[in-house]
């Protein structure tokens, strides 16, 4: 039965909120503060950001504002942020300035936000063309100055470190393809398996072979972009789950969330409209297996398609 208050196990027993609520492009101070005190009002436990999102500082405001009324204390809460790529070569420096930001002493999650860095330069967070400015190579293409001789393993290693000291209870990767992946995995410097991989899965994009191949290794799956994100206005009109969501009295956004979390991943929507955070919480529904199948089927019917193409990053880079 799917719930919206559902835990799930990682690999080193922490118990996390299933279903939790994204922060990605929450840039607007006032709105964040609300949008995020009001996911946890409404009862999301597990709030996630980044360092790149440029958002910490006013969603640690709203946490620590929900956390000084009484709605919820900070060992209820699972606070998610992530490794930019400026900072692979200087780790512990960039989770202290998250918490910082965040006004934390610990996050419970800490991912790699990408599986590649840049050039190192410390992130000013009030001057983000500092670390967002995307140089152009030779050919004059659009290319990120990557430190090619930094490897993720390499970052990984730094980031365990990380968990001794207590700045973080678990830590995790984002973004990784399955030869990444399997190239982390392999390196002798990794010693503690990543306990989630946050990639974008949606009923069009839906990742089997990378889930299934985490799962082989204890890793869950963290489901960025449910709904699509960019691109998401067709995917919330596809007729397959629009017809669905009228079935089961939903909206199309929470058919996705609902698929997400009976396959068992953990589902991070985001939204800034209040009325939406609340539905895509409190409407989440089980599919009868007919209908997760139907789902399950859309690649072969419409074509697989990835919503969060990266346009500055080279997919070759990233998505090899």
């Amino acid at each position: 039965m799917v719930s919206n208050k559902a835990y799930v196990t990682l690999n080193n027993g922490i118990k996390v909120p299933q279903l939790g609520y994204g922060t990605y492009k929450n840039k607007n101070a006032e709105v964040t503060i609300e949008s995020v005190y009001h996911a946890i009002k409404v009862g999301y436990r597990q709030i996630d950001t980044a360092a790149i999102y440029l958002n910490e500082k006013v969603v640690g405001m709203a946490i620590n504002r929900a956390i000084k009324e009484g709605i919820v204390t900070r060992e209820e809460l699972f606070i998610v942020t992530k490794l930019w790529g400026t900072q692979h070569r200087m780790v512990e420096t960039a989770i202290k300035q998250s918490l910082e930001r965040l006004g934390l002493d610990y996050v419970d999650l800490y991912l790699m936000h990408w599986p590649i860095g840049f050039l190192s330069r410390t992130i000013d967070t009030s001057n983000p063309i500092n670390y967002l400015t995307i140089p152009k190579n030779p050919e004059n293409k659009e290319l990120y100055d990557a430190d090619l001789e930094r490897t993720p393993a390499e970052t990984y290693n730094d980031m365990q470190k990380l968990v001794a000291k207590g700045y973080t209870k678990s830590i995790g990767i984002s973004n990784f393809s399955l030869e990444r992946l399997k190239t982390l995995l392999d390196a002798p410097t990794t010693t503690i398996i990543p306990v989630v991989h946050q990639v974008e899965v949606q009923p069009l994009f839906p990742q089997e072979e990378l889930i299934e191949y985490s799962l082989k290794h204890k890793i869950l799956t963290q489901a960025y972009a449910p709904m699509g994100s960019w691109g998401s206005e067709g995917l919330l009109v596809n007729p397959t789950l629009v017809g669905l969501a009228e079935k089961y009295k939903v909206d199309p956004a929470q058919i996705c969330i609902s698929w997400g979390l009976q396959r068992g991943s953990i589902v991070i929507p985001k939204s800034s409209n209040l009325d939406r955070i609340t539905r895509n919480f409190e409407n989440v529904v089980t599919l009868s297996e007919e209908d997760f199948e139907i789902i399950n089927q859309m690649p072969d019917k419409y074509g697989k398609k990835r919503m969060i193409l990266a346009n500055n990053f080279p997919p070759i880079v990233l998505f090899d």
